[in-house]
Parts: C-alpha cells; structure tokens; sequence
C-alpha cells in the first residue's frame, strides 16, 4: 500500500477587511482539478471556516469567455453563490502576478449560479474588488408578528416602516428590518426556530438589519446567524439588502454606501454596496470591500 500523499496548496485570505484577523474567513485551493465532490466536502469540513473554495484552471481562452470556474463549499453543502468566497477567491486569483490574471483590472467567475464579474480598483492604497451580482428577485413578504415569534424578538423589536421581504441575488434572504442597533446586539435567535421557519418559506437564511450602526461611517449595520453560528460577513445578502434598500428608499439609486457585520463577534467587516433602478426594477447590484491573505499551507491527504 502505498504511503503517497497528495500535497494541495491553499491561501486563507480575511474578507471584506483590510485588517488581518477581522473580516470574514475563506479557505481557497489553487488546484481542485482530479478531486471528487466528496473530497472537496471534507476538505471543507477540515478548513472548518463559512465557506471553502476550490479553482479549477481551464484553457486561458475558455477562461476569457465563461469566466475561471470555481465551487463554494460550507462544511456542510455546496452553495450556488456566495459573495466572500466570491470576492476572496478574485482577489487570490489577482495577486498570482504572472498568471493569466495577476494584476488584472476585472475576474470572472464561472460558478454554479453563473458568471459573476469582479472590478477592482485601488481604495485607501489597497486592491479594491467590487462584484456585480445577477438582477434581484423579490419575493414573498413576512408578517413582524410571524418572525418576531421565530426569532425571539417582539414585535416592536421590528421596524413598522419598511417590510420584511425575501429577496435573491442567487442566495436567497429574508432581510428583517430592526427597529434599532440595540435591539441588532441583543439578537440571539436558535437556529431551530429559523430554520424551522425558513423550510415553510421561499428563503435559504434571515439577514437582520438596523438603520442605526455603531460606528457613524456606516449607514447599515448586520447580523446573519446560521447553522455554522454567526457569519462574520455576507456578500451574498449584502446584494439582496442594498436591493431592498433602493427598493424601498433607505438608500438612493446608485449611491455606494458602507454595511458592517460581524461586530458583535470582533470580526468587524466592512461591506461597500450600490444598486441602480430602471423603471420599477431594481439592476445594477454591486457588492465590494478589500480582502487580505493571512495563510499560506498544504493540505495532505
């Protein structure tokens, strides 16, 4: 029997931060090409972070048109989309200088849920990558009454003002408007009761929104609690949000505002978001913020 191991390269990078050690985790892997999709769950389940991801090189021409392909694992599933991995994984695939995209102003990703560009420009003297998510779908409303009762709120926990709305970019979200940052740092929901709900609606996760941030450059402070606990930062409901937040004038067309997440656990995570409206649609969804690489290692198996 042979004691051959194989030897995978991987990067861990901090999103949607530019301070190493905030920001939410993601694991990348260079080179998925020959691995079966049990393989790549486990790995994930290894990394032990909210998502995995894995590249998988094609011919440079095929890459030009379709985008570079890459899969998103949690430690339990595979995703369609995800906005961190998304972001992290362009940014890896940027800072290989000499490769087909190092240094390349945009990337793009061919993952399940599509192609799904990344521009990047240069912000506070950093690399600054900025996605365009697919065009919103919004979708059923929910009663305050109905999520309040799921999430061990009460009812005046909730804002009266604006509605609670599924909505997806490719990953679909209740966004639940509360009534203020306090009530956001009180939230303590079980994954139970959420995700008891959430199998009798149209959404895959809640996302938790208050008008009221602690630190006064943000306009939106946020919270995402599921299976794996509490998400650090949410690219793939940062769409969704600003959606909504154009949709329903929290937020005026076109105008980039900044969302943090992930401040109650100390992984503060600062997340850029626009949308644009034409007519009575919502277009345009653009998601962004800075990453950083804190690891570097193999994995043998």
């Amino acid at each position: 029997m042979s004691n051959q191991k194989r030897r995978l390269p991987f990067v861990q990078m901090d999103v949607f931060t530019s301070v190493p050690l905030e920001g939410n985790q993601l694991a990348v892997f260079a080179d998925g090409r020959g691995l079966a999709d049990d393989e790549m769950q486990a790995l994930a389940r290894e990394m032990n972070l909210s998502e995995t991801t894995f590249i998988f090189p094609r011919d440079a021409a095929v890459e030009r048109e379709r985008g570079v392909r890459v899969r998103i694992f949690t430690t339990t599933e595979e995703l369609p989309f995800a906005g961190h991995p998304t972001l992290g994984t362009a940014m890896v695939l940027r800072n290989v200088q000499g490769s087909t995209n190092g240094g390349a102003e945009e990337i793009a990703l061919d993952l399940n849920v599509g192609k799904i560009p990344v521009r990047f420009s240069t912000r506070d003297n950093l690399p600054f990558g900025m996605m365009t998510q697919r065009d919103p779908e919004f979708g059923q409303k929910h009663s305050r009454e109905d999520v309040a009762r799921t999430a061990g709120l009460s009812v005046d926990d909730i804002a009266a003002d604006l509605p609670i709305q599924s909505v997806t970019t490719g990953n679909p979200f209740i966004i639940v408007p509360v009534k203020s940052l306090a009530v956001l740092q009180k939230l303590s929901p079980t994954w139970a009761s959420l995700n008891a709900y959430l199998g009798k609606s149209d959404a895959k996760f809640f996302y938790f929104v208050s008008r009221e941030a602690l630190h006064p450059e943000a306009k939106l402070q946020a919270r995402m609690i599921f299976y794996n606990g509490e998400d650090p930062a949410t690219g793939s409901a940062a769409g969704p949000c600003a959606a909504w937040a154009v949709q329903y004038g929290v937020v005026p067309p076109e105008q980039q505002v900044l969302m943090e997440q992930g401040v109650e656990m100390k992984r503060r995570s600062r997340i850029f978001f626009s949308a644009g409206k034409s007519g009575d649609k919502i277009v345009n969804v653009r998601v962004g913020g800075h990453a950083v690489e804190v690891v570097r290692g193999e994995v043998f198996f």
